[in-house]
């Protein structure tokens, strides 16, 4: 029997490239404590050669679009090789954070209200404000690592951020002001809840990626009903978009201790300084340990699945 290989897939052609490569890299070198691993650096919207089935089950950190949105996905599905993390189905709907939203609302997760518009049919600033307010988050319907993002605080403010916008799928989002809140789902179950205070007030893609922008705190200070809705609603989120194997939850909690869900990650951030990580180490997970856990629901479907061929 051939010997299993880890295949890290890494970079990608989004904008979140490089945040993808660090991904890879930093679970290439864990995975391979436990696994014999292989890195591939995906340069198109396409499998990268040398992937086998038989061989190869495929761990990956691309972020974005084609690797976050299900197209990676159903590529692997049509070669038939196993993979880690969410299935295309789910990775398409959690992607897009209006179907993400609607579909969580329907299980009671307290959600922002939002206006979806396409990038060439704009609505004007009064239809906006008279739905939402002044004070809003307007940001792409499918992008990851707050790509895009606006904060607007008022009609002025919103005028410029629609001006600079021309196509594609676009949200304006009512702002929540509180605690952001991520938490981590391995396997259907929450880990630890974390906590983000940018500097800025905002965390956006400076916030997220320079250092010493933001503080973090693992476990969140939260006390024990707050921390149960978090893991409920995250949990209830996971289930609702039919996730698989693993995710990251973002949530806003109000100034009157109201939360509210922001996205479903699938493919999040990998450093061992990101989100899920720190969520994972306050269940007593180190770097190493949580990648192993993420890559052994999709080792075991290899298995079952070469057990029963003839």
């Amino acid at each position: 029997m051939k010997q299993t290989v880890i295949a890290v897939l890494a970079g990608g052609t989004s904008s979140e490239r490089e945040v993808s490569l660090s991904s890879g890299l930093a679970c290439a070198i864990a995975l391979a404590r436990s696994f014999p691993t292989r890195m591939f650096d995906v340069t198109a919207e396409s499998l990268p050669a040398g992937l086998e089935a038989g061989t190869h089950v495929v761990f990956s950190t691309l972020h974005g679009t084609f690797g976050e949105d299900g197209g990676m996905q159903r590529l692997l599905d049509a070669a038939h090789l196993h993979y880690a993390g969410c299935d295309a189905i789910s990775s398409a709907l959690t992607m897009d954070k209006t179907r993400t939203k609607e579909t969580v609302s329907a299980r009671g997760v307290r959600v922002a209200k939002a206006i979806l518009f396409a990038g060439d049919a704009k609505p004007s600033v009064e239809t906006v404000v008279g739905q939402l307010g002044e004070k809003l988050i307007i940001k792409p319907n499918a992008e990851g690592s707050s790509v895009g993002l606006s904060v607007v605080s008022n009609r002025t403010e919103l005028g410029t951020a629609l001006s600079k916008i021309s196509s594609g799928s676009w949200m304006a989002e009512q702002r929540i002001f509180g605690r952001e809140l991520s938490i981590g789902v391995l396997d259907g179950k929450a880990a630890g809840v974390v906590e983000i205070r940018p500097k800025s007030g905002i965390y956006d893609y400076t916030s997220k990626y320079t250092k010493g922008a933001s503080e973090y705190f693992a476990p969140a200070p939260l006390d024990g009903g707050l921390t149960a809705a978090v893991v409920s609603d995250a949990e209830t989120a996971y289930e609702a978009c039919r996730c698989r194997d693993y995710a990251r939850v973002d949530f806003m909690l109000s100034e009157q201790n109201e939360l509210y869900l922001l996205e479903i990650n699938t493919l999040p951030g990998m450093k061992e300084t990101s989100l899920l990580p720190m969520s994972a180490r306050c269940m007593g997970l180190d770097f190493t340990a949580l990648v192993r856990e993420m890559v052994t629901p999709a080792l075991r479907r290899f298995h079952a699945a070469a057990s029963t061929e003839p």
